[in-house]
């Protein structure tokens, strides 16, 4: 799938485990009309170096993934999303 839109904000690489980093970014569609929708979106591993020649402001084309997870815990079944960007360019 692709997303298009503003980058409205981006967060520095996080170290999530000595096997795990990712990297978040908020990206505006819509930015022009009524409702602009600001969605949430990550990069990991190899990939969180793809935001580092963006700057806040730039319209992009994203690539993405969105992955669901299933988790059984004390409190019950608990299902989470997650919208992965593989591809970044700038329009």
């Amino acid at each position: 799938m692709q997303l298009q839109g503003m980058l409205k904000s981006k967060s520095q690489t996080q170290q999530v485990s000595d096997k795990f980093k990712k990297r978040e970014f908020v990206l505006t569609t819509d930015f022009d009309g009524t409702y602009p929708q600001h969605i949430l979106i990550q990069t990991t591993q190899d990939k969180c170096a793809l935001l580092d020649s963006f700057n806040e402001g730039d319209l992009l084309t994203v690539d993405i993934n969105i992955k669901g997870r299933e988790w059984n815990g004390g409190d019950g079944v608990k299902y989470f999303n997650s919208i992965e960007a593989w591809k970044i360019t700038k329009n």
